[in-house]
């Protein structure tokens, strides 16, 4: 395929995933302009897919030959299918029975290309970056999500029951007993898969080197959150779960996803654009130092309540304890840091970490060094201790005489 040709069907199927986004937003609110009518439920997560089908556009169109732009725009185009078919399922059944044509025929494409999406997702995650299995050991996991999507789209297909995100409106061709079928592979394959695959990507990185090394780490850093949040989004299916933990796992799983595809298009197109071993630093840093004072603080506060409460009687615990708490915790909080940056340090970023403390103590040896000999053989040493270097050799230029002096 020549680079024009690519660049004209990338750019189609953008431009068809986005006419289907937008025709659906249209179908959206004319429904919301009837308020006893169901909206779907992720039409705002089905909406970002713009982000996925440009991002794939631009890679398909720039580098062809690389499969995972084409996975974006296909992924991006059966969500964009998914949401334009569930808008116009509810319009035509729900806001306005009988008002278009074919409202159950889109109910029903809903019910079975949520595991080709599924499907999709993973093959992206599992081909990054060079498009190929990272090696012939992860064949099976690509067979076994051709068999999943297979397998969920027909008995997803044939499900009964009120369609996922429809609301009261049912599948038209569901069979009676299919539905705890069409869970039994959806609930425990779909984070079986994600997890998996996100592991090829660990793999992949430690055997990586050079430009694909930096590209897999942009990748592999989101796509660990995102396999997290896709496992609690299917516990959000499986089982009840409060409110909040319903809009806490779509926030973050909607900022992953976005991250996850933006990080694909800053890899494969230029990667070292930023550093990404100081962003996984930091949220290392900040989200272990998070979570530390957060349980401090908790821990503090109800330690304290359960004091005065004994003491005094009273469950009201007094301002001045709340204002102490903070002030323990602030204290904490940059000594702290310092411990869990020196322990990440140690643990994640060994190499780097020893490289550090080699420098500085050559440092401080420098200061008080006056053989030149002696130098020479330190500062060769450390640069084989820290860049690790195939070869090094160290040349000093000999102290000439300028002009009109005498050499002594």
């Amino acid at each position: 395929m020549s680079y024009r040709t690519a660049a004209w069907l990338a750019w189609s199927l953008w431009g068809l995933a986005l006419t289907l986004t937008a025709l659906g937003l249209l179908l959206l609110a004319l429904i919301l302009s009837h308020p006893n009518t169901h909206v779907y439920d992720y039409w705002f997560n089905n909406t970002l897919i713009v982000i996925d089908v440009t991002v794939g556009a631009i890679v398909a169109s720039r580098r062809p030959e690389n499969p995972i732009g084409w996975l974006l725009c296909l992924s991006g185009l059966a969500t964009s299918i998914s949401h334009f078919s569930a808008q116009y399922a509810i319009y035509a059944l729900s806001a306005r029975p009988d008002s278009l044509p074919a409202g159950e025929a889109f109910a029903w494409i809903v019910t079975w290309i949520l595991p080709i999406m599924i499907g999709l997702g993973v093959f992206t995650i599992l081909l990054f970056p060079t498009g190929r299995l990272p090696s012939r050991r992860w064949r099976w996991l690509g067979w076994l999500t051709i068999a999943f999507v297979f397998v969920g789209a027909i008995s997803g297909a044939v499900t009964s029951g009120p369609v996922d995100g429809l609301g009261p409106l049912r599948n038209p061709l569901g069979i009676v007993g299919f539905t705890s079928g069409f869970k039994a592979v959806l609930y425990p394959m779909a984070p079986f898969l994600f997890a998996a695959s996100a592991l090829s990507v660990f793999v992949r990185l430690r055997r990586a080197t050079g430009v694909e090394r930096q590209q897999i780490k942009w990748f592999a850093y989101t796509a660990a959150v995102l396999a997290i949040t896709v496992f609690l989004q299917i516990i959000t299916f499986a089982v009840e779960t409060p409110l909040w933990f319903e809009k806490a796992e779509f926030a973050v799983f909607t900022a992953a996803g976005t991250a996850n595809t933006i990080s694909i298009g800053i890899a494969i197109l230029r990667y070292r654009l930023y550093d990404i071993d100081i962003i996984i630093n930091r949220t290392l840093v900040y989200g272990s130092l998070t979570v530390m004072l957060a349980t401090a603080y908790f821990g503090c506060v109800t330690a304290t309540q359960a004091i005065f409460q004994t003491l005094t009687g009273q469950e009201r615990l007094p301002q001045v304890a709340i204002v102490v708490s903070t002030l323990v915790i602030a204290a904490l909080f940059n000594p702290l840091r310092r411990s869990i940056q020196s322990f990440i340090d140690s643990r994640f970023y060994r190499r780097k970490y020893d490289a550090r403390k080699t420098l500085q103590g050559f440092s401080a040896k420098l200061r008080d060094e006056t053989d030149l000999d002696a130098l020479s053989d330190d500062l060769v040493g450390v640069v084989r201790e820290t860049m690790q270097p195939a070869h090094v050799s160290l040349w000093l230029r000999p102290d000439t005489p300028r002009k009109g002096e005498q050499a002594v």
